[in-house]
């Protein structure tokens, strides 16, 4: 019994043994893994993508969701006193810029260097040593990161107030591009007269527009990928409202061309930017929907000025002179108004932030995380949840190239200036060139192809369109002119209106024509004899070999190049109209454009509502490639169009049609290139687009009045390539925003 007692003795304290030897075992790996914790929270390691090396030991808390906020601080104070909250902060524990309001710290890719002169570390300098090759592969899988993980973030925010604020802010200045388009074809039937233009002067007047714009998009749409969306959009809106406002002031055709110029260079960074700007705000299921009803403001642009139009340009009393030096006529004030809906987006912007994705791919985390905030609080409080709380705490950042310039102290200012700005000159055009590299470089020839011959057709065809109806107009006037031959005409006095007539070999003796118009009126082989013209006003009146004997001519516009090889005979010139010497359409005429864009512009309401609407449902490639056949083959109708009502409905049906084309184009667009490229490349589509606008306006106008067959042809043909190419395109639908 007692060898018993003795075994069962030792069999206890050998189970003894082997449970402290458990329990010191189980504590050493507890305390080791507790210290690693609490070295990662003073270093603020929060990256939610970090990979853990040591398998043995694997970190406390939730490492599911390690950009959300986890429970591994309250399993370090339970564990012991290990946390920072009971022994104190070191030095690597110091509060940051930002701490104080919350922020988390981003510490992405710190935590693998190590304390300086570690293991880990790298010399200063050393940066510049790493392989440029490795370093764009980590950029590049930092960003496929990003772009998974802002997806989430998104879809935590919601949609609500915060979209549809921004909405209507940069609604606003894509309605200033809307406007911009329509302007100068608007003032030019009036500012001909005042700034005496001839008809290749008005044809460069309308395509400077485009060529601003062209160079504006590629401008700004390069350097919103540089210095920010917000702040680009800003600069460009600004531009265009300076010089829009100086351009209804200055009277000389030479600096009004210039104002216009420089208006559509600032006003060109609209579409690309505004695109790119609000895409970073919209999740995926959300985006494609809100960018097509995003387009709708450039609709809205244009009934605004046609509106603006036909209300004010008629009210020829809106206006005042100073002398003959300074005439500021009610088509000046059209172009004051048109530059409101610049002036009021730019004081809507400046309540709106910055996009957060784009200081995520520069870095900028602390900037990036609270924007972010601010757009869940938001919608939250809309939505009538203001409890709900932000649980994002980090946020992935692109690791970014280092570019330094040294700028010593005595350097002067122009020339550090001159430095930064050669700087960000060589950045922009780098990130211009990244747009055809391999990845790019067939997604970007593409898209170049599809967005020329849209805009070739479409510009084309929209300038078409009125000039046919000009000119089926002038058909149908030529149509009604009144012949007379060989009359005589004696002691009558004319004070009434004389239009659209041909006089030939009559004679007219001691007649008086007395404060009339003149329009479109021909005198041939006729004689005047003691006849007496005053306060006479002629618009395409001419006097082919005509004599005129003793007569006299007091305020009239009768220039001698209106009488063209007419003998003049004892017959005197006095008090000569001063003015223009050039015949200008009829006023009537402006009131037909007026009315013609109006209806033009609101026809593309149904398709915008269609398109905005399947969007997200049918995909962006089977929207563009659909309509784009859809338009070639409406394009064929035009030719059943022989008077003014029937080209009027064509330009309507081609328009409404066309239009989700467009919408889709650009959400193709947004959605096919990353963060850091997406206005870069944008920009430079829509520059080219605005290439293509130029020429499809020359060639088409050049065909009017001659044949219809040319330019429906070559609009068929252009939408027919587009929409073959569009449908080798990637689709984008249901894809995160790269």
């Amino acid at each position: 019994m007692e060898e018993n007692y003795q075994n069962r003795t030792a069999f206890i304290k050998g189970a003894k043994d082997i449970a402290k030897e458990v329990k010191r075992q189980a504590a050493k790996k507890v305390g080791r893994g507790v210290d690693r914790v609490t070295d990662e929270y003073s270093k603020r390691s929060y990256s939610r993508f970090e990979e853990d090396d040591d398998d043995d030991y694997p970190a406390q808390g939730n490492q599911d969701g390690g950009y959300y906020h986890s429970d591994s601080q309250a399993a370090n104070d339970d564990e012991g006193g290990h946390s920072d909250s009971t022994e104190g902060h070191d030095e690597d524990d110091e509060i940051y810029e930002g701490e104080y309001q919350g922020i988390p710290r981003a510490d992405s890719g710190k935590a693998s260097e190590g304390p300086a002169g570690g293991p880990g570390s790298i010399g200063a300098g050393g940066q510049q040593f790493k392989d440029p090759v490795a370093h764009e592969a980590e950029r590049r899988k930092d960003q496929e990161e990003l772009a998974q993980q802002y997806e989430t973030i998104l879809q935590e925010c919601g949609h609500g107030k915060f979209q549809w604020s921004l909405y209507f802010v940069l609604g606003l200045a894509l309605m200033a591009d809307g406007v911009e388009i329509f302007v100068v074809g608007f003032v030019l039937p009036s500012a001909e007269k005042d700034m005496c233009l001839s008809e290749q002067s008005k044809g460069m007047l309308g395509l400077i527009v485009y060529l601003g714009m062209m160079v504006g998009a590629f401008l700004w749409g390069g350097l919103a990928d540089r210095i920010g969306r917000r702040q680009s959009l800003l600069i460009s809106l600004s531009i265009n409202s300076v010089f829009s406002f100086f351009s209804s002031f200055v009277q000389g055709y030479s600096t009004f061309l210039f104002c216009r110029l420089l208006s559509g260079v600032g006003i060109g960074g609209s579409i690309p930017i505004v695109f790119s700007y609000y895409s970073e705000f919209l999740a995926q299921e959300k985006r494609g929907e809100h960018l097509s009803w995003l387009c709708m403001f450039w609709m809205i642009g244009g009934i605004y000025a046609s509106a603006m139009a036909w209300a004010i340009i008629p009210h020829y009393g809106w206006s005042f002179q100073m002398g003959s030096a300074y005439q500021f006529h009610s088509w000046r004030v059209f172009v004051l108004v048109c530059a409101l809906p610049s002036v009021a987006a730019i004081s809507a912007l400046n309540t709106m932030p910055e996009s957060p994705r784009f200081y995520l791919e520069n870095g900028k985390h602390d900037e990036g995380w609270m924007i972010l905030k601010q757009v869940h609080d938001t919608n939250m409080r809309a939505k009538g949840y203001p409890e709900r709380v932000f649980s994002v705490t980090t946020i992935k950042t692109v690791k970014q190239i280092e570019e330094l310039v040294e700028i010593g102290t005595d350097t002067p200012v122009w020339l550090r200036y001159k430095i930064k700005l050669t700087s960000l000159t060589q950045q922009v055009r780098s990130n211009f060139l990244a747009c055809f590299n391999p990845e790019y470089k067939r997604t970007t020839f593409m898209l170049m192809a599809v967005w020329f011959t849209m805009s070739f057709s479409y510009y084309g065809l929209t300038v078409w369109f009125p000039d046919m109806i000009k000119y089926i107009q002038k058909q149908e006037y030529a149509s009604r002119t009144k012949y007379f031959s060989k009359e005589r005409v004696e002691h009558v006095t004319f004070n009434f209106t004389l239009e659209n007539q041909v006089h030939r070999q009559g004679q007219y003796f001691n007649d008086k024509f007395l404060n009339l118009k003149m329009k479109s009126m021909v005198f041939e082989d006729s004689v005047f004899e003691e006849c007496y013209f005053e306060d006479i006003t002629s618009s395409n009146t001419f006097f082919r070999n005509c004599t005129f004997i003793a007569s006299l001519f007091y305020n009239t516009d009768l220039f001698k190049y209106r009488l063209i090889n007419s003998k003049l005979i004892n017959s005197t010139f006095l008090h000569n109209k001063d003015g223009c010497m050039l015949d200008f359409s009829d006023d009537n005429n402006a009131y037909m454009i007026y009315f013609v864009s109006f209806l033009g512009t609101l026809a593309v309401l149904p398709g915008n509502i269609v398109s905005a609407l399947l969007m997200d449902k049918i995909g962006r490639l089977r929207m563009l490639a659909g309509s784009s056949v859809i338009s070639c083959v409406s394009c064929f109708f035009l030719m059943f169009g022989s008077n003014e009502s029937g080209m009027i409905a064509l330009l309507c049906l081609f328009g409404g049609i066309s239009i989700a084309s467009w919408n889709a184009l650009d959400v193709l667009t947004v959605e096919l290139y990353p963060s850091d490229k997406r206005c870069t490349a944008f920009g430079f589509l829509n520059a080219l687009c605005k290439l293509a606008a130029v020429l499809g306006i020359s060639i088409f106008q050049s065909f009017v009045g001659i044949t219809k067959a040319v330019p429906i042809l070559f609009a068929a043909g252009a939408l027919a390539a587009g929409s073959f190419l569009a449908v080798k395109l990637p689709e984008t639908r249901g894809q995160v925003l790269q």
